[in-house]
C-alpha cells in the first residue's frame, strides 16, 4: 500500500522511514546497504536445515545468530537480538544455505562456541526507541571529535553507532599507534550517559564504512564485498609491471589498491616461466636491451639504444631464450627477430595527437561545398533570396512587399514586349493598326516562353524575361 507521507533514508542501515502519523513504519530497501550479497540460493529448498541467520546492522557491521524461539523469519525482517548489556535491533540480510557459506568465507568464529540469541521480532516500541538512538549519533560523533582534540588524544573518531536500546554505544576511531583512551572514556560516559566501547579500525575499514566510488566507476570493494583485508605492498605492483605512481595505486583511503592482489598469484607463477634477462642480447647488427615485458602475452620488447626507445623489436619468450643460449655459447645471432616463416609478434601502434577532433566537421564541410557548386545558378538565387518564415510580423511585412515589387517589374516588363511587338508588326504591315493587328509569331512566341517562366520560379523568370526584351 503506498504512502504519502514523510519518508526518511537511512542509507547506512539500508532501510526508509515512513511517518504514517500514528505509527512509523520500517521498510528495509535491498541492495541500499554496504556489504550486500545476492541470496541465488534463496529460491531453491535448504539441503541441510539451519536455525542460524545472518543479521546486519550499522554500515558493514553485520553478524550471526541462533533462532532458538523458532521464529518464522525471512530476508528483510526486523529482529532484537542478544547484546551485552541489553538487546541490539538489526536487520536480516541471509538465510539458509547462504548463511553457512557466508561463514566459512567470512571465517566467522562464534565467541566461546555459542551463537547470539534472535529474541524476537522487533514490535512498534522497539523501532521507535531504534529511530531515537539513530538521531543521537551524528550529533555524539561531533561532540566526541571535540572532546578528543581538546583532550590531545592522537586519533580520529570515524563513526559512532547506538545500541537498538540506547544503553550502549560504540565508538569507531582510527590511529597510528596505540592510544590511551581510559579518561576519555569516563568523560564520554558523563557526556553522554551511555555505556562506552572504543573499537579500533583500519583506513581501509574506514573507507568501507563510509562507501565511495573507485577509479574503475563500480562502488569501492570495500563497501560491496570484501570483509577481510590483507596487506598490500608495492612489490605487487612490480610483479605485475605496474608504473609505480603512488597517485594511481592509492585508493579514498590513501593506501595501496586492494585490487592490486586480484590478480597477483596469475603474474607471480607466469613471471617464474619468463627467461632472465640479465644483459644486454647480442646479434650480428649491435646490442638490444630489454625496456618491456608483457607476462600474460609472454613477448618481450628490446631497444637497440639504452637510453630511448629506437628499433623496437617484440620477440616471444621462446626466442629469448634461443639467443640467450647462443650468446652464453659465445655465438652472436644475425637478428633478434624471427627467421624463416615464424610470425613476428608486433607491438599495437596507437596514433595519438595526430588527427584533430574536428575532422569529420571539415570532410562535411567540404561535401557540403562541392554539391553548391555542382547545383544551378538558379538555386543559388534562390538561396540568396531572404526566406519569409514565420519570424515576426515584420518579416512576413517585407516578404509581401517584395513579392508585391516583383509582380509590378514583371507586368511593366510583359506590357513593354507587347508594344514592342506591335510597333514592329505596324512597321512591316504598313497601315495596319497597332490595336487591331492580329496575333503574330512573335507574340505568340513570347507567350510561351512567358509559360515556361512562370513554371520555372521567380528567380529564373525575371532572367528569362530580360534576356527574351534584349533579344527583341
Amino acid at each position: 500500500m503506498s504512502c504519502n507521507k514523510k519518508h526518511i533514508p537511512e542509507p547506512g542501515r539500508g532501510f526508509i522511514v515512513c511517518d504514517c502519523g500514528e505509527e512509523m513504519q520500517v521498510k528495509p530497501v535491498e541492495g541500499c546497504y554496504k556489504l550486500h550479497e545476492t541470496p541465488w540460493l534463496e529460491e531453491y529448498p535448504d539441503n541441510i536445515p539451519t536455525d542460524i541467520f545472518e543479521v546486519r546492522f550499522k554500515n558493514t557491521r553485520r553478524s550471526y545468530y541462533k533462532n532458538v524461539n523458532n521464529l518464522d523469519l525471512k530476508r528483510g525482517d526486523i529482529v532484537a537480538v542478544e547484546a551485552s548489556p541489553g538487546h541490539d535491533i538489526g536487520i536480516i540480510s541471509l538465510t539458509g544455505d547462504m548463511v553457512a557459506k557466508q561463514i566459512r568465507r567470512t571465517g566467522f568464529t562464534p565467541f566461546n562456541g555459542e551463537y547470539k540469541k534472535i529474541y524476537r521480532k522487533a514490535k512498534p516500541y522497539d523501532i521507535e526507541r531504534w529511530q531515537e538512538a539513530i538521531a543521537l549519533e551524528h550529533d555524539t560523533m561531533i561532540q566526541a571529535r571535540q572532546i578528543a582534540a581538546e583532550m590531545g588524544l592522537d586519533m580520529k573518531i570515524g563513526d559512532v553507532e547506538y545500541q537498538g536500546d540506547k544503553i550502549k554505544a560504540i565508538f569507531y576511531y582510527i590511529a597510528e599507534g596505540r592510544v590511551d583512551f581510559r579518561e576519555l572514556i569516563k568523560v564520554f560516559a558523563e557526556r553522554f550517559h551511555i555505556r562506552i566501547e572504543m573499537k579500533q579500525i583500519g583506513a581501509r575499514q574506514e573507507a568501507g564504512r563510509i562507501g565511495g566510488i573507485g577509479a574503475c566507476g563500480r562502488e569501492l570493494c570495500c563497501a560491496s564485498w570484501v570483509s577481510s583485508f590483507s596487506s598490500v605492498t608495492t612489490n605487487a605492483a612490480r610483479v605485475q609491471d605496474i608504473s609505480l605512481n603512488p597517485q594511481k595505486l592509492a585508493g579514498q583511503c590513501s593506501k595501496l589498491k586492494c585490487c592490486l592482489m586480484y590478480e597477483y598469484d596469475v603474474y607471480a607463477d607466469a613471471r617464474q616461466t619468463m627467461p632472465r634477462v640479465r644483459e644486454p642480447l647480442q646479434a650480428m647488427d649491435g646490442e638490444y636491451y630489454l625496456v618491456k615485458t608483457d607476462i600474460l602475452a609472454r613477448t618481450m620488447s628490446f631497444s637497440s639504444s639504452k637510453e630511448t626507445m629506437s628499433n623496437v623489436v617484440t620477440i616471444p619468450t621462446s626466442r629469448v631464450r634461443e639467443i640467450i643460449a647462443a650468446n652464453r655459447a659465445g655465438r652472436k645471432v644475425e637478428s633478434i627477430a624471427l627467421q624463416g616463416n615464424e610470425e613476428i609478434v608486433e607491438e599495437p601502434t596507437f596514433r595519438t595527437e595526430e588527427d584533430s577532433i574536428t575532422r569529420f566537421d571539415n570532410q562535411n564541410r567540404r561535401r557540403r561545398n562541392r554539391n553548391r557548386r555542382d547545383k544551378d545558378s538558379r538555386h543559388k538565387d534562390r538561396d540568396r533570396q531572404p526566406k519569409a518564415v514565420a519570424e515576426g510580423d515584420e518579416m512576413r511585412e517585407e516578404g509581401r512587399e517584395r513579392n508585391q515589387e516583383r509582380q509590378e517589374r514583371r507586368r511593366d516588363r510583359q506590357r513593354n514586349r507587347q508594344e514592342a511587338g506591335g510597333e514592329n508588326k505596324a512597321q512591316q504591315q504598313g497601315d495596319t493598326p497597332q490595336n487591331d493587328t492580329p496575333k503574330s509569331e512573335g507574340q505568340r512566341r513570347d507567350r510561351r516562353r512567358n509559360n515556361r517562366s512562370r513554371n520555372r520560379g521567380e528567380g529564373q523568370q525575371e532572367g528569362r524575361h530580360e534576356g527574351g526584351g534584349r533579344a527583341d
